[in-house]
């Protein structure tokens, strides 16, 4: 039995999105690892002497998704490492992992740090091809977009199951670090026109303290949990999602509903572009009143080549042409 270490973004992380990406890598995981022992360890919050030696005991140590890195990670470091932590992580691999925001090309210290810590045998996943970009510019070439693996069971097949026409409910997120009451009130009213039932999903703390400003009791708030928007999302079978939340939305075309999502900055453009994943620019409200009202059909591109290419050297071996069909684009005004 082989022990392998997760650096879990969504351990010490307020972000129940992490949980959604969290909850997507595990099921990749114990599909290539089926008997091994996983150990998660945090990246929000600095390791411990504990965590290093469980890395050192362990035969892969991966990565867990999220926009965790950035361009200077000597100032701004969501995964909470630096260069002493490179004395004990030498082989750690990318899974999914996107860039914190829009940047410059990465610094010296980031440069050092990610080619101390990240391996250099094996390929490393990453969830758009501005991540890819970003890495290659500091010689880190061993990379592959592989998209978002919450995105990764979004098939062809999947994909047909999803209403095309407009629900009657809709379920609706909003960004605590990324507010706008003028957009957002005007996207409640809007909501409010066209659909019977409007819930809406705390993600993050400040979601709900945002949202009482200018939603009062026009909406129906649901319980700050992963099982909750589960369950909102199983017992609603006539429910659309429009939300500023990207894996709130990922989370709701897993449970096959008709989806859009509004874009606050890099992340869900920049995975749109690769996948078309149904994006709007949340100032766009003309765009959003008519995809309301548009027969919309989801198909979402899931780079199957690269994803089979990935797990390639983990020993598995998938007949790609039958798990992921790639679909042609639908176009969103943007």
């Amino acid at each position: 039995m082989s022990i392998i270490t997760l650096f879990d973004t969504s351990v010490c992380s307020s972000n129940l999105g992490d949980k959604i990406i969290i909850d997507a890598i595990k099921k990749q995981l114990d599909s290539i690892f089926s008997d091994s022992l996983f150990i998660h360890v945090q990246t929000h919050d600095r390791l411990s002497k504990s965590s290093y030696s469980f890395l050192k005991k362990s035969r892969f140590a991966f990565v867990g998704g999220t926009n965790l890195l950035s361009s200077n990670m000597n100032r701004y470091n969501q995964w909470k490492i630096d260069l002493r932590d490179s004395l004990f992580i030498k082989n750690a691999i990318l899974l999914g992992v996107g860039w914190w925001q829009y940047q410059q090309k990465p610094n010296l210290y980031t440069s050092v740090l990610l080619k101390s810590v990240l391996s250099k045998k094996y390929t490393h996943s990453v969830r758009d091809s501005y991540t890819e970009q970003q890495l290659r510019k500091i010689g880190i070439t061993n990379v592959i977009n592989t998209s978002c693996p919450t995105l990764w069971n979004l098939t062809s097949d999947h994909c047909r199951d999803i209403p095309r026409g407009k629900a009657d409910s809709v379920l609706v997120t909003f960004t605590e670090y990324n507010q706008n009451i003028d957009y957002d009130s005007q996207l409640i009213n809007l909501l409010q026109q066209n659909y019977q039932n409007i819930y809406f999903w705390t993600q993050q703390p400040k979601d709900y303290e945002y949202a009482k400003q200018f939603c009062n009791n026009n909406v129906q708030y649901i319980a700050p949990k992963l099982k909750a928007l589960d369950t909102v999302l199983e017992r609603n079978k006539n429910i659309d999602y429009i939300g500023t939340r990207l894996h709130a939305g990922i989370r709701a075309l897993q449970h096959k509903k008709r989806t859009l999502i509004l874009s606050v900055d890099n992340r869900a453009t920049e995975i749109s572009k690769d996948t078309n994943l149904p994006v709007i620019d949340r100032g766009n409200l003309q765009a959003i009143h008519e995809w309301i009202h548009s027969e919309y059909e989801t198909k979402i591109i899931v780079p199957e080549k690269n994803i089979a290419e990935w797990k390639a050297q983990f020993g598995v071996s998938e007949d790609v042409s039958s798990i992921y069909v790639s679909n042609q684009p639908s176009t969103l005004k943007t």
